[in-house]
Order: structure tokens, then C-alpha cells, then sequence
């Protein structure tokens, strides 16, 4: 019988198209901007569809610097959680983007262990008004979760959920 350094976990990592915002499961991530207090894009529609309640926690939580993430209760969505996260605005790459947007996905799956999460959904983090290159955006989500789950972990199953087809394009190009 073969012998093992570490056991095996089996994440899964899946890739949809669609509605963040509509998935049942334990967290979905927030491409928040640094006050918490909602905003465009998937920020909008997740405070939208959460109710008024996720604004009146997001107010307790004093904001989140870029990279960092917090935790709130998911309220009307299926989910049971939001994580929260500050991606970086894109300034070129000189102003340590690539870093803080790793930090990004680091720190919200650091969370969803610490909560004991089995499945945990990201949109785009920094692509749309913070003008993070897609591609780039894209290797940096994967191959953070990537490694990550390379770790001991409670999660089952990441899933990249995108709202687009190029995005979906890419992301499935760099899966495989």
C-alpha cells in the first residue's frame, strides 16, 4: 500500500457563467471597495439582492484596506455568508497590484477555513472600474486557489463565477 506525505483533499474547482448573487453556498465573495458601504458592479447587485441589513452590518465593520478581507451574514441571499474584499485599483503594475490582489483571494479563503466553509464563489476581483488586466486577474484567482488548496482545508469546492463571455473565455482557457 502506497504511503503519503500529507492526506489527500479533494477541492474541486468549478467555472459558471452567471449570477453571483443566485448560488447557494456557504460564502460569495464581495469585490467591495474600501468603505464596504456598496457601489457598482457585483458590489451593487450583492447589497441589492442581500437587503438592507448587509449595508447595516457593512456600517459596524469600519471599512477594509485593499487586501484584506471581512465577513458578514449573507441575510436574503442563498448564502450563508459574504466575504468582503478591497481589490486593488490597476495603476500599471508598479504599485505591488499583483500582490494585493493574491492577498485578496489569501485572505477570503483564510476566512472560509477559519469558518469551516465547504464551497466558496469569487467573481472578478479588481477587473471591471479598478482596470486589473483580465488575464492577469484570472492566474492570479487560479493559481492562488490553486495553491491553496494544496493545503489542508475544509473547503469542497471554489467556484469562479463570471458574468461575461470573454471572461469566461479566459478563465476556462487557464483552467484547462
Amino acid at each position: 500500500m502506497p504511503s503519503y506525505d500529507k492526506p489527500i483533499y479533494m477541492t474541486s474547482i468549478e467555472l459558471t457563467k452567471g449570477d453571483i448573487t443566485k448560488l447557494k453556498v456557504d460564502a460569495i465573495v464581495n469585490a467591495a471597495n474600501t468603505s464596504l458601504l456598496g457601489g457598482g458592479g457585483v458590489d451593487g447587485a450583492i447589497h441589492k439582492a442581500a437587503g438592507p441589513g448587509l449595508l447595516d452590518e457593512c456600517k459596524t465593520l469600519k471599512g477594509c484596506p485593499t487586501g484584506q478581507a471581512k465577513l458578514t451574514s449573507g441575510y436574503n441571499l442563498l448564502a450563508k455568508w459574504v466575504v468582503h474584499t478591497v481589490g486593488p485599483v490597476w495603476y500599471g503594475g508598479n504599485k505591488d497590484e499583483e500582490k494585493l490582489l493574491r492577498s485578496c483571494y489569501v485572505n477570503c479563503l483564510l476566512i472560509a477555513n477559519e469558518f469551516k466553509m465547504e464551497s466558496i464563489a469569487f467573481p472578478n476581483i479588481s477587473t471591471g472600474v479598478y482596470a486589473f488586466p483580465k488575464e492577469k486577474a484570472a492566474e492570479i484567482a487560479i493559481n492562488t486557489v490553486k495553491s491553496f488548496i494544496e493545503t489542508p482545508t475544509t473547503l469542497k469546492k471554489v467556484i469562479f463565477i463570471v458574468f461575461d463571455e470573454e471572461n469566461f473565455t479566459i478563465y476556462k482557457n487557464i483552467l484547462g
